[in-house]
């Protein structure tokens, strides 16, 4: 197996990581929940593995559209936006290094899932730790938004190896993505 992207494995992290920023300026829902953004993350993030194949290719593709987030200034938080779309990434990226091959894809997808809404909302704990907040309201504003975006990241995580199976059906994935059938 090979340690380098290719062309085409560079071209669909940025397509993912683009595509990521769009859906999210365009799709600006005020829905009152938080971790709604984990939806789309957590697809183009899993979506991107699954077809590139590597590990790393999730930290590229948070890390190029936190790029991205900024050049469009989308959101709030200036540079910080860079953490929100790349701690998520990273830690899945770290969770797949350890569990690869061990858990059918589904399960697979729904951990690292979990794990990158772990991290997403520790960041916000972070944030409102540093902000002043009590301890007590910071872990149970930490839990209500790792609960929430877990609803969501767990919905996108379901849906992966579907559209997966749907791209190798088509021939639209490279051979070394035999498994999905």
């Amino acid at each position: 197996m090979k340690s380098h992207f290719e062309l085409e494995d560079a071209l669909f992290i940025g397509f993912c990581a683009t595509l990521l920023v769009v859906l999210k300026s365009m799709l600006r829902l005020k829905l009152g929940l938080s971790g709604h953004s984990m939806f789309l993350m957590t697809f183009f993030y899993l979506l991107c593995y699954g077809a590139v194949g590597r590990v790393g290719c999730i930290t590229a593709c948070g890390l190029l559209a936190g790029i991205v987030a900024m050049m469009l200034s989308i959101g709030k938080g200036g540079p910080l936006i860079l953490l929100k779309f790349g701690l998520p990434a990273v830690a899945m990226d770290l969770t797949l290094l350890m569990i690869a091959g061990v858990f059918k894809l589904r399960w697979q997808c729904v951990i690292v899932a979990l794990i990158g809404c772990l991290a997403w909302a520790s960041k916000g704990w972070v944030e409102n730790m540093l902000a002043g907040m009590t301890h007590q309201i910071a872990l149970t504003k930490f839990a209500l938004n790792f609960l929430q975006g877990g609803v969501f990241a767990i919905g996108a995580a379901l849906i992966v190896p579907t559209v997966l199976r749907r791209l190798q059906s088509h021939d639209l994935l490279q051979d070394h993505h035999k498994q999905y059938k």
